[in-house]
């Protein structure tokens, strides 16, 4: 029989938003425990964010060493590891995980090893390997299980010729072919990463166009750069298969009714993520699944009475950082500390690939769509000083407003670092700014961060620099 445990607060999964709702309880007075099947950190730290990143780094060295001549230098027979290459990315990734671990050690957090599973009213069961660990019971119990790939019948990963971001992230080799289905920002940027390490890439996408949630605009100039990379780029593709051939592979596509063929080493399936809904209990509960995730309410309550959802596993924007804040929301919203309600429009999102993407709020077409009449402001990077003066001179911002009201609606960055910029735009939108303050606000000189303020001024007719 296992052992019973209670607790104030359980957390069934140890990812971004879990292990940061099992903090937030812990900082709350709440005794708390978290439930982890595979590793502290969940996808983001082990399999997705962290470790992606790393990898990238190492191609923008790879790129920048290859390119050295503007700047005055030279390097012969540049060469990498590659299997190093990918060794530094996990011994990043396991540098976080275990620094997740001590943070729970800090704040006194339980953490079990194991599969968990609701087992009725305000009760988990745990098991590992298919024995009992635990019986935990708890007034409040979070679901936090994430996601995984998307499977397309015909493309299911092998983890040989045809790879999941999971076997992406580990290769035994380095394909010359590589052909990602799927340009949102995970194939995004592994055809980036690929490409700059030399790899001939084909990146497939099914809509009219790549990143297709980003701004038409940006998306555009990103798919001229990729082009300009020497990747090739295919929009409003229908991949009808993938055709096995020793130690290679043939993607069957078919583009305005034609059909064609393209030789690759391997293959990457970047088609999105479902929910992990299954197994953990939700049978017999008031909970509600909508397309493999879970409904929740603006406080991340479910149907079931004490039983909650966060991050992945609730749906869209799926991101790491709107986890964590849903996690912090949710477990302030049951200490009756009244927070507010997380606003989706007000989460910045990011594509690390190069050039980098990043963008908060309405686009053009969804502001024009939703009734605004509206002020665009653009500033390319080329008349930015510090951007011309580190050879980073491709990219753009772009600003919409209300033609009204000065509210910022939304603003966009394709460019160098535009992730790390994204965030003043984005506390703008929190604070409710207008264009005028955004306007009043001296931005430090030379710095990139100076093209967003030309682009607010921009929109109105007043930049300074163009």
């Amino acid at each position: 029989m296992a052992e019973t445990q209670s607790f104030d607060i359980i957390i069934l999964g140890g990812g971004p938003g879990g292990y940061v709702a099992a903090i937030r309880a812990s900082q709350l007075g709440m005794k708390a425990a978290v439930v982890e099947r595979e590793n502290l950190g969940g996808i983001c730290l082990n399999w997705g964010c962290i470790p992606t990143k790393a990898l990238l780094r190492a191609s923008e060295i790879n790129h920048l060493l290859r390119n050295l001549g503007p700047y005055g230098f030279s390097a012969e027979n540049v060469k990498f590891d590659f299997q190093a290459v990918i060794k530094r990315s996990r011994a990043v990734s396991k540098q976080l995980t275990d620094g997740v671990k001590f943070l729970m050690k800090k704040h006194k957090i339980t953490v079990f090893d194991g599969t968990g599973k609701l087992a009725g009213k305000n009760k988990l069961s745990v098991s590992k390997d298919g024995k009992p660990v635990a019986e935990l019971t708890a007034p409040h119990i979070i679901l936090a299980t994430g996601a995984r790939a998307r499977v397309i019948p015909g493309i299911e990963p092998d983890g040989k010729l045809i790879w999941s971001y999971r076997e992406a992230l580990v290769p035994n080799v380095m394909p010359k072919r590589l052909v990602v289905i799927g340009s949102g920002a995970i194939g995004s940027e592994f055809a980036s990463f690929f490409c700059n390490m030399g790899s001939e890439v084909t990146l497939i996408e099914a809509m009219d166009r790549i990143l297709p949630v980003e701004d038409a605009e940006i998306s555009a100039f990103v798919q001229k750069s990729f082009t300009k990379q020497g990747m090739k780029v295919m929009t409003g593709v229908k991949v009808q298969g993938v055709r096995k051939e020793g130690e290679s592979c043939t993607v069957i596509v078919e583009v305005a009714g034609k059909v064609s063929e393209i030789k690759a080493d391997r293959v990457i399936s970047a088609v999105g993520i479902v929910g992990n809904v299954e197994d953990i209990g939700l049978e017999g509960t008031a909970i509600k699944v909508d397309r493999t995730h879970i409904v929740v309410d603006e406080f991340s309550r479910t149907g079931e009475p004490g039983v909650y959802a966060i991050g992945d596993l609730t749906g869209a924007p799926w991101l790491a950082h709107k986890a964590m804040h849903e996690g912090v929301v949710c477990v302030e919203a049951i200490a009756g500390k009244h927070p507010h309600p997380m606003d989706t429009g007000n989460i910045p999102g990011c594509t690390y690939c190069r050039p980098q993407v990043a963008s908060v709020g309405l686009t053009e077409a969804a502001a024009k769509a939703k009734g605004h009449e509206v002020k665009v402001g653009r500033f390319p990077f080329i008349g930015n000083g510090k951007a011309i003066a580190m050879g980073e001179v491709e990219g753009m911002i772009k600003t919409v407003f209300d033609a009204k009201t000065g509210e910022m609606l939304g603003a966009h960055m394709v460019g160098p670092e535009v992730t790390e910029m994204i965030q003043g735009y984005t506390i703008a939108r929190g604070m409710e700014t207008t264009e005028a303050e955004l306007m009043h606000t001296i931005f430090p000189h030379p710095t990139v961060s100076e093209t967003m303020h030309e682009a607010v001024l921009d929109a109105y007719g007043m930049a300074l620099h163009i």
